[in-house]
């Protein structure tokens, strides 16, 4: 154990990582969202992008884990079975995506892909017509193959969400539940495939701290009555987290 906690606070960056950790909570405190689309794109200029998908998750899964059976009620649990059977069913094949290709695609795609989602956000971009049940199938697939290929499986459940029918209780409640969900299928599949290692998962663990604790500060920021200031807050910390995490821009190739 001593050598395994030692390879953790031998990790490149280890002080980045945390702030990345740390801002992203911050964010996701006083927004709901924007964790990975913060941390990925830091993250991915220091550790191997399957150890920055995997710290992610872990660390992502400890945050909502007390909401989550109030999240269970107040959801659209079939929905949530729809989009976790498509994840299922693609997210192997974009980890194969992810293997296969140089980190320094995967930093590009992951800083291309939250800067789109950051563009649709602000644009209000949405879907207009009827969501079908194979639909939201479709939608689980998209999650899961951009889950497996960059670790941002929210992008397509978020627009889905924005496009739907259902209140903001149930779009949060589902939202939630669904990438709890993620994380935990995104591990097993990990683990079926021998490449959950002990070392970033630890890691993980070790940045749920600063997670966290970010989460708790912005919660306690957040004033309702600035809701839109907020808003704008995040969208600029996405938008310098991408900008930054591009290769070309910080000593990539």
């Amino acid at each position: 154990m001593p050598d395994l906690l030692g390879g953790v606070a031998s990790v490149e960056g280890l002080p980045w990582l945390i702030l990345a950790a740390f801002v992203a909570g911050t964010v996701r405190g006083f927004s709901g969202f924007g964790t990975a689309l913060i941390y990925l794109p830091l993250a991915g200029r220091f550790i191997d992008p399957i150890w920055a998908i995997l710290t992610l998750a872990v660390m992502d899964m400890f945050g909502p884990l007390p909401n989550a059976p109030s999240a269970w009620r107040n959801g659209h649990p079939r929905d949530v079975m729809r989009l976790w059977a498509g994840t299922l069913v693609a997210l192997p094949i974009g980890l194969m995506v992810l293997y296969a290709v140089d980190p320094a695609v995967f930093r590009y795609g992951v800083s291309f892909l939250a800067l789109g989602m950051l563009a649709a956000l602000v644009l209000g971009l949405r879907y207009q017509g009827t969501v079908t049940r194979p639909m939201v199938y479709g939608i689980g697939g998209a999650a899961g193959f951009l889950g497996g290929a960059a670790g941002l499986p929210g992008p397509p459940v978020i627009l889905f969400y924005m496009a739907s029918p259902h209140g903001a209780r149930v779009v949060r409640a589902n939202t939630m539940i669904y990438l709890l969900g993620y994380d935990v299928l995104l591990m097993g599949v990990l683990a079926l495939q021998d490449r959950l290692t002990l070392t970033p998962v630890l890691l993980g663990v070790a940045l749920a701290v600063p997670n966290i604790l970010g989460n708790l500060l912005g919660a306690r920021i957040f004033d309702p009555a600035r809701e839109t200031l907020y808003r704008w807050v995040a969208y600029a910390m996405i938008a310098a987290s991408a900008i930054g995490g591009l290769p070309f821009l910080s000593g990539g190739h």
